[in-house]
């Protein structure tokens, strides 16, 4: 009976060595100091309208008579609208693949490559010929962020603004488990049909300093799981082999031990 306890220790032992690891401190804490230089300017780094960037955009003015002609109006659009109504229904654009919207009155304007300042102060200067001091609204309407890998909770999400950070997604999707890779984060992005891969050290302040920090429509976050993770896979796939070979030995050391 000693050396079935025995056995059964040394099994035990054997198999939380596989699936567990020591973590230290600097693998999961985020943000730690360095002395690197911090520059987290949104502006160096705001998105830009790219196509297929599906827009809301409505068109102001002080007498709301004049506007008209330039605000696409909703067939289900009616007097008393509440204002969660009026949002819902506000018209929408979709960017064509030249960078163009097709408004009304004025017809093909292009604002791909623009941020969304940019696009609303272009706006205002083409309306102005009709329209004494225009106001512009315009908001992404598919600004979609995918958080994949190991986080809480994976998935697409759609943001309710362009200015989004990867920790702010990370929340969003519920944050990292202990079981993911601070350290190697990745940032998929896609720009002119040309995708590209950057990593992040999650751990390190300087990551408030990368271009890839703050993130751009359509992004893909993805978190790597840690050794620990990946061999409790392995171990998963192999448990019943292991269980086998447990039973077999058990049998054996039961036989000489009579």
């Amino acid at each position: 009976m000693r050396l079935i306890l025995k056995f059964f220790l040394i099994l035990g032992s054997f198999t939380q060595f596989l699936v567990s690891s020591c973590g230290s401190r600097k693998e999961m804490v985020y943000l730690q100091q360095d002395s690197s230089f911090i520059n987290t300017v949104y502006e160096q780094y705001v998105p830009k309208i790219k196509p297929n960037d599906i827009l809301t955009i409505t068109v102001t003015a002080a007498d709301p008579k004049v506007t008209i002609p330039f605000n696409l109006v909703s067939s289900f659009a009616a007097g008393g609208m509440t204002q969660q109504t009026d949002l819902a229904l506000r018209p929408t654009y979709t960017v064509d693949n030249d960078g163009n919207v097709s408004l009304p009155m004025l017809g093909k304007v292009r604002i791909g490559g623009l941020t969304r300042i940019e696009a609303i102060e272009k706006l205002k200067k083409e309306l102005s010929v009709y329209i004494n001091d225009p106001g512009v609204n315009m908001n992404f309407n598919n600004f979609r962020i995918s958080v994949l890998g190991e986080v809480a909770r994976p998935g697409s999400f759609i943001m309710p603004s362009e200015r989004v950070t990867v920790l702010e997604a990370l929340g969003m999707a519920g944050d990292l488990t202990i079981r993911g890779v601070r350290k190697n984060v990745m940032v998929i992005r896609e720009d002119n049909g040309q995708k590209s891969i950057h990593r992040l050290d999650l751990t390190q302040q300087n990551t408030l300093s990368s271009p890839y920090y703050y993130l751009t429509q359509n992004d893909v976050v993805y978190v790597e799981p840690n050794k620990t993770q990946i061999n409790s896979s392995k171990l998963g796939t192999n448990t019943n082999v292991i269980i086998s070979i447990a039973g077999l030995l058990i049998t054996v050391i039961s036989v000489l031990t009579r």
